[in-house]
């Protein structure tokens, strides 16, 4: 057993670092709290801390002392903080740790809340973690970043002028040791081996960032990572810290940025993780109204505690400042503003005016979001939001919450419940295709088709949309064209590609066998050829939130399932975006108000290739003079397509074929 003794360090940097962690402002929560490791001559000294203010008693336990209570914890601030300094003649790294925490309810284990590493699965202790300095090689990287998000120095750049196309990606399931199930906690890819083979295929296939689900350490693989235990442990599944590392520094020396999925809402009720940490309900709400989430069976943070936001605050920078992560998404926003988040009447007791906002979390998010782009105003922070909260991505000094995306879950549902619609009543709802243009320039959108969307019975993608064989994969591939040419930047959950029929299973490697079938071979080389398009087109991703880059053409055209307009760029480019939601083909299909003389199709999802029929506009297609003098343009529009045109003066010779 290594030598401890109890002290409190004589340094004003620690007595500054509790002061300002009680205060509300010790945005580098880590640096102080958890272990920390120091040698020096003759051996290694660690230093343990933790917040407890509850407890009648702390000790550490661990590999180190047998488990054994022998190493007792001294109470260091009137508001709870407690600390050891253990000796020892040997490096510690690596070894198991918790604390042993008596209070009112007994004597719990708890790991520790600020550890770096931590088992997994049937292991739920915290890791002593030494870590040295990391060999980043992002900086051309983190450069380009800075000049997408932050603008190149204009005294007013459109925000985020650049195209944004995420793969949002399960570690777990995404691809496993020879295809193996996970089911028993094993045949996981390391972090290193994921890394090398995601970078390349998320790359070719044309996308710009990739958007892990959580991958901070959490003891249950069915949570999805959504029940974190370890907030600044990278789980041990896949490998270690610096494995991690490697992962994002991989990513980005190929030019994809990387985005975490992040849960500040909720943890679970786990023996050793947060729950009633010291005795009693300590990271959450006390009161009954607010403490739990009854359909999650989690609890929820008390955000309006000034421990509790140094926490999570210094745990979100934590994410950018050692992983170099580019942004969070940002979990069950939703349920964090609306006190009476699904909870039935009298089960939520209103806030001080009498209505349902949590006046703590809107404060909280304010704090969160300034602090975050003080130090990093190139990061990008998304609500996941599911309801309709005024001004998400507005900025705090103009009364927003200060994020710069929002998802937009109401253009997800109503276009997958069009899309399941059969044609022929379709034109009843003709407006879930044109209504999300009412609201979409409201806020700062993402159009996401993400891993909600594609388990519990929703059906996959493909699967959605209604009709047989031939008429999925055409409508598959007309719904991902009108994704992409949607305002918005985009998300895509992995596997979607290949347009599987099955759920995603999170027990399992996506179904890479698909590929060896004809249409599923055919799709992912649609949207690799619909991605590298969306890529090249700047009239798609230059204007995403003005009005600038969208005019309608044909918004009404209900009887015919079709829908037309404009995507245009700073300098007037423009793509004429014509989709077909009928399975019935238009020949001679007339478009009004054409700008130019002569148009060249660039962009057909009906062709051969991509599984289509190979009905295609050929050649110079040439406008003619309506009697009001404006010009009209007669393409042929196949069933169940997209028709994408360019004006011919805008293209390269050597690109036109006819």
């Amino acid at each position: 057993m290594a030598k401890g003794k109890t002290k409190t360090e004589i340094n004003p940097g620690s007595d500054l670092a509790a002061y300002y962690f009680h205060q509300g402002t010790n945005f580098r929560a880590y640096d102080y709290l958890g272990c920390h490791a120091r040698s020096e001559s003759g051996g290694y000294t660690y230093t343990f801390r933790v917040w407890a203010p509850n407890a009648e008693r702390v000790e550490v336990v661990g590999d180190f002392n047998d488990w054994k209570p022998v190493c007792p914890m001294e109470r260091i601030t009137d508001m709870g903080i407690w600390e050891y300094v253990l000796a020892s003649a040997i490096t510690l790294d690596g070894a198991n740790y918790k604390y042993r925490i008596t209070g009112k309810n007994g004597v719990h284990l708890k790991a520790d809340p600020y550890a770096r590493a931590s088992e997994t699965l049937k292991g739920t202790a915290s890791k002593i973690c030494s870590e040295q300095p990391f060999a980043w090689s992002d900086e051309p990287w983190l450069k380009k970043r800075a000049r997408e998000v932050i603008g190149k120095g204009s005294k007013s750049p459109e925000f985020f002028s650049a195209p944004m196309n995420i793969y949002e990606v399960h570690l777990g399931s995404f691809k496993t040791r020879n295809g193996e199930t996970t089911k028993e906690g094993e045949n996981y890819l390391n972090y290193r081996e994921i890394a090398d083979e995601l970078a390349v295929y998320a790359k070719q296939m044309g996308y710009t960032h990739v958007e892990l689900m959580p991958i901070a350490e959490h003891p249950f693989d069915g949570s999805w990572g959504y029940q974190v235990c370890g907030y600044y442990s990278p789980t041990a599944r896949f490998g270690t810290p610096d494995d991690f590392r490697h992962f994002v520094n991989k990513l980005h020396s190929v030019g994809l940025g990387v985005i975490l999925d992040w849960v500040p809402a909720h943890f679970p009720k786990d023996e050793h993780g947060l729950c009633e940490f010291d005795g009693e309900p300590l990271y959450e709400y006390q009161g009954c109204d607010r403490m739990e989430h009854k359909v999650w069976g989690t609890r929820f943070f008390d955000v309006a505690r000034n421990e509790v936001e140094c926490f999570l605050i210094s745990n979100a920078l934590y994410w950018l400042r050692e992983f170099h992560i580019d942004g969070l998404r940002v979990d069950a926003v939703a349920s964090m503003l609306y006190l009476d988040f699904d909870r039935d009447p009298g089960e939520w007791v209103p806030n001080e005016h009498g209505d349902n906002k949590n006046l703590e979390s809107i404060a909280f998010f304010k704090k969160l979001n300034t602090t975050l782009f003080a130090e990093f105003p190139d990061a990008l922070m998304i609500a996941e939001e599911s309801a309709d909260w005024p001004m998400i991505t507005k900025p705090v000094h103009e009364g927003g919450l200060g994020f710069n995306f929002k998802w937009n879950m109401g253009w997800a549902n109503d276009s997958f419940d069009y899309i399941m619609t059969d044609p022929v009543y379709r034109k009843y709802k003709h407006e879930k295709l044109t209504f999300p243009m009412m609201y979409s320039l409201n806020e700062n959108y993402i159009l996401p088709v993400s891993h909600d969307e594609v388990v519990h019975g929703k059906l996959s993608l493909l699967d959605k949309n209604f009709g047989d064989y031939n008429m999925k994969f055409a409508g598959f591939r007309t719904f991902l064209a009108y994704q992409m040419t949607h305002p918005g930047k985009k998300l895509t959950f992995m596997g979607t590609e290949y347009a599987p029929f099955r759920e995603w299973d999170y027990e399992n490697q996506l179904e890479w066998f698909m590929l060896d079938y004809d249409m599923h071979k055919k799709s992912q080389l649609y949207t690799a050829a619909l991605n590298r398009f969306y890529l090249e087109e700047s009239a798609l991703w230059e204007r995403d939130f003005s009005w600038d880059g969208f005019e309608w053409i044909y918004p009404d055209m209900n009887e015919l399932n079709i829908i037309a307009y404009r995507r245009k760029n700073k300098r007037g480019g423009e793509v004429v975006v014509v989709l077909n939601f009928a399975p019935v083909d238009r020949e001679g299909f007339t478009l009004v108000n054409m700008k130019h003389t002569r148009y060249f199709e660039v962009f057909a999802s009906d062709s051969a290739e991509y599984g289509g029929t190979g009905k295609l506009n050929r050649g110079v297609l040439d406008t003619v003079k309506a009697f009001d003098g404006t010009r009209e343009l007669k393409i042929t529009l196949p069933a169940l397509s997209a028709v994408i045109l360019k004006p011919a003066a805008a293209i390269k010779k050597s690109s036109i074929t006819d």
